[in-house]
């Protein structure tokens, strides 16, 4: 029977960045730099861009040609995006299988990071197509169910939107293993992770559900006590509380109105919960990864990373 518990493994991620101090100053400090990289970003960034980024960003779905080039043209950002969030995946990866490899503070930008970065790709794909799969099969039920009126074809849509949910999560969770196996054994794998997670759902499942709530409450708190903090501040220097918009919709018309104080104790603060964000998410499944493939009959063992 494979046993491992779900709130040890929840907290693999705090006992990460407490054990290894200066792993976590590491990837703060990286983390901090590409904050700061990406306010230079956001203030030269192009019209066209800028323009493709509001596109993404509007509620109304543009045509495919529309949507097409808006991507193209924000592809550069995605793709630093990828690279950075790969990183810091493969950095919690690292002291988990590799714990000796301490250099740069875990970090690196090798065919580690690329292997993950294709299989992030992989799984947008499959995401893709099976939510377009699951959409469609709705559809199909709903339509067969509106011959019978309009009040059961709603009650039938609903439970089928819950249903393809559920579909959905369920499949991502059964593959979720394949990001630590594809960066444990140095080959993109998939099928492995569907393997391993065979009885294990709801297990695994409570396991990302209590690192997500975790993380969200400290996430809330950070944010409560910075915007407590900030005002505090802004009112003892003589400002008004409507100043406190300045941090959260900055001037992106030049780099000095954009990086004030403000703005830069927020990226400081963003920093320090980023990182805490990657170890938390990523620590679990890499753990259980662990568990699952060296000793799938044995209780969790959480061994300490003792820098």
């Amino acid at each position: 029977m494979n046993r491992f518990s779900p709130s040890d493994a929840a907290l693999e991620g705090f006992r990460i960045t407490r054990e290894n101090p200066r792993a976590f100053a590491w990837w703060v400090g990286v983390s901090f730099l590409v904050s700061i990289l990406g306010a230079f970003v956001t203030v030269l960034m192009p019209p066209h861009v800028r323009n493709a980024l509001e596109t993404l960003r509007a509620e109304e779905t543009p045509d495919l040609a529309t949507l097409g080039d808006a991507l193209v043209a924000v592809s550069p950002l995605f793709v630093f995006g990828l690279a950075f969030q790969c990183m810091m995946a493969a950095a919690i990866y690292r002291v988990i299988f590799r714990h000796g490899d301490s250099r740069f503070g875990y970090l690196r930008l090798g065919k580690d990071e690329l292997r993950l970065m294709g299989l992030t790709l992989i799984f947008v794909v499959l995401t893709i197509l099976l939510a377009v799969a699951l959409t469609m099969g709705a559809a199909i039920v709903i339509a067969i169910a509106s011959f019978a009126g309009r009040g059961l074809a709603v009650s039938v849509g609903a439970v089928a939107e819950l249903v393809s949910l559920g579909v959905l999560v369920y499949v991502l969770v059964r593959l979720s293993l394949a990001p630590p196996a594809t960066f444990a054994e140095r080959r993109i794998r998939i099928r492995e992770s569907w393997t391993l997670t065979h009885g294990v759902f709801w297990r695994l499942f409570g396991a990302y559900l209590l690192a997500l709530a975790c993380i969200v409450v400290i996430g809330l708190l950070a944010l409560v006590l910075f915007t407590a903090v900030a005002g505090a501040i802004v009112l003892m220097t003589g400002g008004q509380l409507t100043d406190l918009s300045a941090i959260f919709h900055p001037d992106e018309t030049s780099f000095s109105a954009y990086l004030n104080p403000g703005m830069i104790a927020y990226m400081i603060v963003g920093s320090l919960f980023n990182t805490l964000y990657y170890a938390v998410i990523a620590a679990p499944g890499a753990v259980v990864y662990r568990h699952l493939h060296d000793n799938p009959d044995g209780p969790l063992s959480l061994h300490g990373y003792t820098e």
